[in-house]
C-alpha cells in the first residue's frame, strides 16, 4: 500500500501529491517518486531529464510547452513558496481551454502531476523560489511555445499585488494569445 496521498484535480488528468515524510530531531527524510506507487494511481510515467530553477519574488515563468515532445511534468518547490498554473491544451479533454492554480511550498511538500497536453507556469510569492521538475520527454526547444500569461479569453487570476508587474522573460512578454496559440488536436500517447 501507497504511503503517497493522490488526489484528483477537476483539470482532467492534473493530480497534487501528498508524499509520505518521516521527522525527528534530525530534519526529515520524504519519498518524492516511486515508480511502482505511481503507476499504482494511474500515473505511468518515465522521466528522461530533471530540471530545478531559483527565481526571485514577483517572478512570473510561462506558461510553456511543446507542440512535439510533449512533456509530462512531475513539479515541486524546494525551497519558498510558488503559484503554480496549468492551462488544458487537449482539444479532446473535458477540462480544455481551462486554468487551475494551486500553491506549492516547500513548507506543504506538495508535489503536482501535470500530465502531456497542458501549458505551466507559476509566479513567485515568497522572497525567492527553488523549483524543480521531472519531465518525461526531452527539452525540445525547437518545439517550445509559450502560452501568453496574461491571454484574456483564459482569464487566470493571478495572485500579483495591485500596482505591479511580474518579472517576465522577453520570451513571456512575447508569448501567444490562446486564440492564436497552437493546441493538441489529438490523444497524446
Amino acid at each position: 500500500m501507497s504511503a503517497f496521498k493522490f488526489t484528483p484535480t477537476a483539470m482532467h488528468g492534473v493530480v497534487e501529491i501528498t508524499p509520505p515524510v518521516f521527522g525527528d530531531e534530525r530534519g526529515f527524510f520524504m519519498e518524492t517518486w516511486n515508480s511502482s506507487d505511481f503507476a499504482d494511481a494511474g500515473i505511468d510515467a518515465s522521466f528522461v531529464q530533471e530540471n530545478h530553477s531559483r527565481s526571485v519574488q514577483g517572478t512570473l515563468r510561462g506558461l510553456h510547452y511543446q507542440t512535439q515532445c510533449a512533456q509530462g511534468k512531475l513539479v515541486r518547490v524546494v525551497e519558498g513558496e510558488i503559484f503554480d498554473v496549468v492551462v488544458d491544451l487537449r482539444r479532446w479533454s473535458p477540462s480544455f481551454s481551462q486554468w487551475r492554480g494551486t500553491t506549492l511550498s516547500a513548507e506543504s511538500r506538495k508535489l503536482l502531476w501535470i500530465p502531456p497536453g497542458f501549458a505551466h507556469g507559476f509566479y513567485v510569492l515568497s522572497e525567492s523560489a527553488e523549483f524543480v521538475y521531472k519531465c518525461t520527454d526531452r527539452y525540445a526547444p525547437e518545439f517550445e511555445t509559450t502560452l501568453c500569461w496574461d491571454s484574456p479569453s483564459i482569464g487566470i487570476e493571478w495572485p500579483i499585488p495591485a500596482g505591479t508587474k511580474p518579472i517576465l522573460s522577453q520570451k513571456d512578454r512575447d508569448g501567444l494569445r490562446f486564440e492564436d496559440a497552437p493546441v493538441y488536436e489529438t490523444p497524446l500517447p
